[in-house]
C-alpha cells in the first residue's frame, strides 16, 4: 500500500476548555477527493488547518505524505519545528479560505505570481507564463490586469485558487470556498473544483455545504460532528443510505 497523502491518528485539539476535536482519525489517498460535511462548529475548519499546521495539534499525529507537519519525532516525543521549516513544508499544500485573501494593491496575476517568485525563486519571466497559464484554466485569461475591487466575488475566488496551483501544491485544501460567494457566483467556483478533480488527479479535502458538488466529485465524504467522525464511506452509501441517526438527522435538514 502506498503512503496516504494525509494521516490523521488520534488528533485533539482545543481551544482554551473548547474541545473542538476531540479524536480524528482519517486517511486521504492520493488523488483523492474527500468532502467533509457537518454543522457549524463541527470542527471541520479546525481539522483543514491542523492539516497545514496553521492550528498546532493537542495530542495525536499529523502527516502529509509520509511526513509529520509541524513537527520532529525523536525518542518517542514530537518536537515542534521551526517557522520556517513549517513554512517549507507548507508550500507543498494549497489552501483557499472562504474569504479570497487576495492582495489589493495587485492584478490578479500578480496576485498569482508572487508566492513563486519570493518562495520558490522562479525568474518573473516562468512565473507570468505559468500564471497566465492558471488563470485560463480557471477562466480568468482576461481578467489578468484586473485588480481584486473590479472582480466579482467568484472571480476572485477563481484567482485565489489559481494562486494556490501556482505552487504546484502536493495536497489541496479547501474550507468552504464558496460560502461566501453570492448564489450566482457559486457554480463558476464549482466548476472549476470539478475540472481539477476530474482531470489533474490533485488530492483534494473540500469543507463545504454542497451536498450536490459532495455526491458528484467526492471519493469519501466524511460527516462530522461535536468534534469526531460520525460516519465516512462512498457518497452514495453516506448521502442516500446513511448508517447513522445524527447523519440522518443532519442531511434531512440540509437536502
Amino acid at each position: 500500500m502506498s503512503t496516504p497523502m494525509v494521516l490523521a491518528e488520534q488528533v485533539h485539539k482545543s481551544f482554551g476548555r473548547l474541545e473542538v476535536l476531540k479524536g480524528i482519525d482519517l486517511e486521504v489517498q492520493r488523488g483523492e477527493v474527500m468532502c467533509l460535511l457537518g454543522p457549524s462548529g463541527s470542527g471541520k475548519s479546525t481539522f483543514l488547518r491542523c492539516i497545514n499546521h496553521l492550528e498546532k495539534i493537542d495530542a495525536g499525529r499529523l502527516s502529509v505524505d509520509g511526513h509529520l507537519v509541524g513537527y520532529r519525532e525523536a525518542h518517542g516525543k514530537l518536537h515542534e519545528l521551526k517557522e520556517k521549516e513549517t513554512a517549507k513544508a507548507r508550500s507543498e499544500i494549497g489552501m483557499v479560505f472562504q474569504r479570497f485573501n487576495l492582495f489589493p494593491h495587485m492584478t490578479a496575476l500578480g496576485n498569482v505570481v508572487e508566492a513563486p517568485v519570493l518562495v520558490c525563486r522562479k525568474s518573473r519571466a516562468e512565473a507570468e507564463e505559468a500564471a497566465r497559464t492558471l488563470l485560463d484554466r480557471v477562466g480568468l485569461a482576461d481578467k489578468v490586469d484586473a485588480y481584486p475591487a473590479q472582480l466579482s466575488g467568484g472571480q476572485q475566488q477563481r484567482v485565489a485558487i489559481a494562486r494556490a496551483l501556482a505552487m504546484e501544491p502536493k495536497l489541496m485544501l479547501f474550507d468552504e470556498p464558496t460560502s461566501a460567494l453570492d448564489p450566482e457566483l457559486v457554480g463558476d467556483v464549482l466548476d472549476v473544483m470539478r475540472g481539477l478533480a476530474n482531470e489533474h488527479q490533485i488530492t483534494m479535502i473540500v469543507v463545504t455545504h454542497e451536498i450536490g458538488f459532495a455526491r458528484e466529485v467526492a471519493d469519501t465524504v466524511v460527516f462530522m460532528d461535536g468534534g469526531v467522525v460520525v460516519e465516512a464511506g462512498e457518497p452514495e452509501q453516506v448521502l442516500t443510505r446513511p448508517r447513522e441517526e445524527r447523519t440522518r438527522s443532519f442531511l434531512g435538514k440540509v437536502l
